[in-house]
């Protein structure tokens, strides 16, 4: 009888494995390139930085709080946009001021996940992969899904070795013969996602080996600045560092609760 709940669960494990270990192989072929131009020539902002560290919503909010932080943009925590300066300095300025819309005010949410899309914010990342500092937003997501399938096939198993035992008495032979039959499905999935935290982990970030080279270097500065110095109090550098923090970390890092509710409304 738990013949029928190990068929479904070695093929699900199978497939599932199978596929992750396809997407790596071709992800490795496509991501970890020689990079051909140094990494002062691609230009390392703040925006790109939050794309390396969070993809393009990072590079949304960095833009919103910035905004706000200039007085340019009101962010209300009930969930609301409104443009306070429509002269946009800048291009992704200047494409959230035609997201807005003429009335100079909409949803904070609609707005993100238009902007999210904006050729202006997906040109980022496109620089940035072609330096071979981000990871291809296809190969991340095909890997994130890979390796969902995995997890989604080892609970499937579980599942189903569970169904089978109680279907089964618990002193019988058939319940030794499903246990041990059904660790093969249970250990090919349990053992490939802890492989996966090694050689396929690094698919999943928005920075490749050599993105997240250049994300330490942005990060040791910060952290070595805060131990040597006291703040200094004047307002460029604390705008430049709480720039620097949400490019980083996200809305998180924001010291106003009342902000962190508007980025997240």
């Amino acid at each position: 009888m738990w013949l029928v709940f190990l068929i479904p669960a070695c093929l699900a494990a199978l497939l599932a494995c199978l596929r992750l270990v396809r997407v790596a192989a071709t992800a490795d072929s496509l991501t970890w390139i020689d990079r051909t131009e140094p990494t002062e020539a691609v230009g390392i902002g703040l925006y790109e930085t939050a794309y390396l560290a969070g993809g393009p919503a990072r590079v949304v909010d960095l833009l919103l709080v910035l905004m706000s932080s200039r007085g340019r943009l009101h962010l209300a925590h009930t969930g609301w946009t409104t443009v306070v300066d429509p002269r946009g300095r800048s291009r992704l300025e200047r494409a959230l001021i035609t997201a807005v819309g003429p009335e100079g005010q909409c949803r904070t949410t609609g707005l993100k996940e238009e902007l999210v899309e904006h050729p202006t914010v997906q040109e980022i990342g496109g620089r940035l992969t072609h330096a071979g500092l981000a990871t291809p937003p296809a190969v991340r997501e095909s890997t994130v899904l890979a390796v969902r399938q995995v997890r989604q096939a080892l609970m499937l198993s579980v599942v189903l070795l569970a169904a089978a035992l109680a279907l089964s008495t618990p002193a019988s032979a058939d319940a030794s013969s499903a246990v041990a039959w059904f660790a093969l499905p249970l250990i090919l999935t349990s053992g490939t996602l802890l492989m996966a935290r090694i050689d396929v982990q690094p698919y999943t970030r928005w920075a490749t080996p050599a993105g997240q080279e250049v994300l330490r270097t942005v990060r040791l500065p910060q952290r070595s600045g805060r131990q040597r110095t006291a703040p200094t109090g004047q307002d460029g550098d604390a705008e430049h560092e709480l720039l620097t923090a949400v490019a980083m970390v996200g809305p998180a890092a924001l010291p106003d609760a009342r902000l962190r509710a508007a980025l997240r409304s």
